[in-house]
């Protein structure tokens, strides 16, 4: 592929797709809020980190002591509550979030690119057959993979087709109603 910039002929050898990746296969779904996640989980780590190193300088320069031990437990108590809470809150809230996930036609295999604890990418490689939907609507689950729970925007991908074939939208419904009938008849 030969392609001209600026009156200069630049060659490609680019062979595959910029949507491929040779490990996880061709990327169907990106997510939105990816850089937002990222920087609000390092926002709080990096406060609570800022916040246990700053506190207790602050409290001997600045006087402020309680002589109650009952007091200055509730007080402490009360700080490292909000210093590891918000932290471990959103990380729970955040961990299923999709950053980006990739399908491999071949081998019928998803991978899913989260974040972990440590806000590193977490590669989660499961198949289709392991897709399972809540029976209840959870507020931040879309799907479970395997037994881990994943978020995703439906809308976000460009192929209506690959959310199907992920949510299983796409196998033939079998309903049989004799089962039905003998579930009936033991209630």
């Amino acid at each position: 592929q030969i392609t001209s910039f600026q009156g200069v002929a630049v060659r490609s050898l680019c062979t595959s797709s910029p949507h491929e990746h040779p490990e996880h296969g061709r990327l169907v779904y990106k997510g939105n809020l990816a850089k937002l996640v990222l920087g609000v989980r390092f926002f709080s780590y990096s406060t609570s980190i800022f916040n246990l190193f700053m506190m207790p300088y602050i409290m001997l320069k600045t006087g402020i002591g309680f002589e109650s031990l009952l007091i200055q437990a509730a007080f402490y108590g009360l700080v490292g509550f909000f210093t590891f809470v918000t932290p471990v809150t959103l990380h729970v809230l955040t961990k299923g979030y999709v950053i980006r996930l990739y399908y491999k036609d071949e081998m019928d295999t998803y991978t899913a690119i989260t974040y972990n604890a440590i806000l590193a990418e977490k590669v989660t490689v499961f198949h289709q057959k392991d897709v399972k939907i809540p029976d209840i609507t959870k507020m931040f689950t879309t799907f479970y993979a395997k037994t881990k729970s994943m978020l995703v925007n439906p809308t976000l991908f460009p192929n209506p087709q690959d959310y199907n074939h992920l949510m299983g939208y796409d196998k033939s419904f079998y309903f049989n109603l004799e089962d039905e009938k003998e579930a009936g008849e033991r209630k």
